[in-house]
């Protein structure tokens, strides 16, 4: 019995297209001998999964599995019709558009998002058929999909900045005795609407603590919902995380924030009828205590007695 492969390779590299963009590739074919088949066709699909990875409430895990997905793209292409392919590698190119000229103006392709609970993902699925005493050929590569460019904003003049500032009255949670008696105050600004092409700037002033600092960390949270029913489930996680300082901080001296988003990870904020994919941007100024080496690796969303934090809205577009 003959052994035979089948793969599939995209024109770009970075594998990075917009729906009114020809999605090129080729189907690659590799066989020690010729092979018979039915037909060769290349399946698009994409759609939005809702699923638990871990860590959400008991009522998403118990209602989780009757949400339907929703779809955004399923096509099927026959790329070649049945024939026969030679011994040795084949390349059978093919191109596809998602979105059709003329086609439902209301279509709308999200970007590509792999979360917590919600998943935006497209695949390309290539099947090769083959009789009844032979194994049929199968080999699946996601894309990525970003808006397109028409659709998407411009760039504007000056992006959106808010001040903030950290003390213990702006605290919802108790904190250490010594910051309760000394005090502390820590101001900064930030942008809060942001390019996903561009970092998040901003920069942060130690004013005064009366007790030595440990770390100053930017976390990137984003906030997952979907509907079930009546009622709107709703989970927060965390999508990265960044310390821009290490150990007690001078007083007064401006440390910068230049954050990064991760790619697949982020994406526009999104608002659609069954689901919404929002962000935020917590501050959390950590002060060193006896305590906090007993919970060294304790989850940042979760208040402490030697934490203080500040939790911004976080607007993420897609610009030209």
């Amino acid at each position: 019995m003959s052994s035979a492969a089948l793969e599939i390779k995209l024109s770009r590299p970075s594998r990075i297209y917009r729906p009114s963009e020809p999605l090129e590739g080729k189907i690659v074919v590799k066989s020690a001998s010729s092979i018979s088949h039915r037909g060769v066709r290349l399946a698009v699909n994409g759609s939005v999964i809702t699923q638990v990875r871990g860590g959400a409430a008991g009522l998403v895990e118990s209602i989780v599995g009757a949400v339907k997905p929703v779809v955004i793209v399923n096509r099927i292409i026959e790329v070649q019709p049945p024939g026969r392919i030679a011994s040795g590698t084949t390349e059978i190119p093919f191109s596809v558009t998602l979105k059709q000229s003329g086609g439902d103006k209301r279509e709308r392709f999200y970007e590509t998002f792999h979360g917590a609970n919600i998943n935006i993902q497209y695949l390309l699925t290539a099947d090769v058929t083959r009789g009844y005493l032979h194994k049929s050929l199968c080999a699946t590569m996601e894309f990525i999909l970003e808006a397109d460019k028409a659709e998407l904003l411009d760039q504007p003049a000056s992006p959106e900045i808010v001040i903030f500032y950290i003390t213990q009255d702006t605290q919802r949670h108790p904190l250490l005795p010594e910051l309760k008696s000394g005090g502390f105050r820590v101001t900064g600004k930030m942008s809060i609407q942001c390019a996903l092409s561009d970092p998040i700037s901003g920069e942060l002033i130690v004013e005064t603590s009366a007790v030595p600092i440990r770390s100053v960390d930017i976390h990137i949270l984003r906030i997952e919902s979907f509907v079930f029913g009546d009622r709107i489930v709703t989970d927060t996680s965390l999508v990265q995380t960044t310390q821009i300082a290490d150990g007690d901080v001078s007083r007064h001296m401006i440390l910068p924030i230049y954050i990064i988003p991760p790619r697949l990870l982020t994406c526009p904020t999104t608002s659609a009828g069954s689901f919404s994919i929002e962000f935020k941007v917590a501050i959390v100024i950590s002060f060193q205590s006896e305590l906090s080496k007993m919970q060294a690796k304790s989850d940042p969303r979760t208040p402490r007695l030697w934490m203080a934090m500040e939790t911004l809205p976080l607007e993420l577009v897609r610009t030209r």
